[in-house]
């Protein structure tokens, strides 16, 4: 028995889904008559099927189109610190068997048991990004369950993305725990040392994601030239170099993500084999091929062109541009590796825009280009199995 509000599936909606393990309930499945209407996003309730059995406890946001985000079995009826923790040391667990120093991602939302919760972790400090209203509502207990598993002295959110102005939630960054640094954090990664703003970076300051494609395009870079496009603090660039590229030039729209990177150069010991240049990455690659130039390996890893189904057309034909720009900078025999962290654009869908600019930009010059390699998100980026969102992230590597 429980004092919980109920959500009811409607009488024609299929509970099969839910209860094989689908994490969202949408507004469009359930009865959201007045009562369903009134709840306070971020308020919990128990879901329904049209039969009136109980099915699960879910957290509510009725601005959202994801009205119910599934926490637990119905049988669990409050969210308390010791509820969190087990979480967090679950996730814990996974991330100290896969990595020896405390940077990583500890939770990646509904893979980890908490919907819609990002955390990234930075050695004594962790960024966390309560994307979901009941998130934000719990935020003074994940925080103390935070601190209690893993030892973190300060922890800070971040409150910037799409996501949250989708929950309706506000943009405001906040210190939760202790304090913020007061410099950029040094993470190793690779052989090589990024630095990471946790405060003025983006996102959570730094993309773990990416760690095992930097390291699979470190291994084609040795003794070579590399292009690193969409740099941002040196991703690609610093971990070629690390492995013994010869020279590694970084392209980035942003001026402070390249100090960052130069920094990171610096503290790797390979400030002689590293360059900048900032600029509008479509720009840039467009004057490099006018200037003749040419490298071993190409790197290109825009932001998402397609964040949504209704950018999804726009996005690929911006990801065929890259690759149609891209592919003449590549020396033959050379690598280009393309990569999209677009939801909305899946696997087949960003290799066949891919495959079409590459092709464009190989047109009447003899060559050919053959897929050598697909990446993925690294492990501390787990997929969940019902929800295919989670696995965000591709990466295509060429011989070109």
């Amino acid at each position: 028995m429980t004092d919980l509000p109920v959500l009811r599936l409607k009488p024609k909606m299929d509970p099969r889904r839910i209860r094989f393990g689908y994490p969202w309930v949408y507004d469009n499945e359930l009865v959201m008559d007045r009562r369903s209407k009134a709840l306070a996003p971020g308020s919990l309730a128990v879901l329904e099927d049209a039969g009136r059995e109980q099915m699960a406890l879910v957290a509510v946001n009725p601005n959202s189109r994801i009205v119910g985000r599934v926490l637990d079995s119905a049988d669990v009826t409050a969210l308390n610190e010791d509820w969190f923790a087990a979480r967090l040391t679950r996730a814990l667990s996974l991330r100290e068997t896969l990595y020896d120093q405390p940077f990583y991602r500890l939770i990646h939302a509904e893979a980890d048991g908490l919907p819609g919760v990002i955390i990234d972790r930075f050695g004594d400090t962790a960024v966390l990004q309560p994307n979901a209203a009941w998130a934000e509502t719990h935020l003074d207990t994940l925080t103390a369950a935070l601190i209690r598993v893993t030892g973190v002295t300060n922890v800070l959110k971040s409150a910037g993305g799409r996501a949250r102005g989708l929950e309706g939630l506000d943009d405001a960054d906040a210190v939760l725990a202790g304090q913020a640094p007061d410099a950029p954090v040094p993470v190793p990664m690779n052989g090589a040392t990024y630095m990471a703003d946790l405060t003025g970076g983006q996102k959570t300051g730094l993309f773990y994601d990416q760690r095992p494609n930097h390291a699979f395009a470190a291994g084609l870079s040795r003794g070579g030239s590399v292009l690193d496009v969409f740099s941002h603090v040196g991703g690609f660039a610093l971990a070629a170099l690390a492995a013994g590229a010869d020279s590694a030039l970084s392209v980035d729209g942003s001026q402070p993500a390249l100090d960052l990177a130069t920094e990171g150069a610096a503290r790797t010991g390979v400030t002689d084999r590293f360059q900048t240049r900032k600029g509008d990455a479509f720009d840039t690659l467009t004057a490099l091929a006018e200037e003749g130039a040419q490298f071993d390996v190409v790197i290109c890893d825009p932001p998402a062109f397609a964040p949504s189904k209704p950018a999804l057309d726009k996005g690929l034909r911006a990801y065929e541009r890259i690759a149609r720009l891209a592919t003449p900078l590549v020396k033959p025999g050379g690598y280009l590796g393309l990569c999209s962290c677009s939801h909305a654009a899946d696997l087949e869908k960003f290799r066949t825009s891919s495959i079409r600019g590459i092709g464009k930009g190989l047109y009447q010059t003899g060559r050919s280009a053959k897929l050598i390699h697909t990446g993925f998100a690294g492990p501390d980026h787990p997929i969940h199995p019902q929800l295919a969102e989670s696995g965000y992230l591709k990466s295509l590597f060429f011989q070109l």
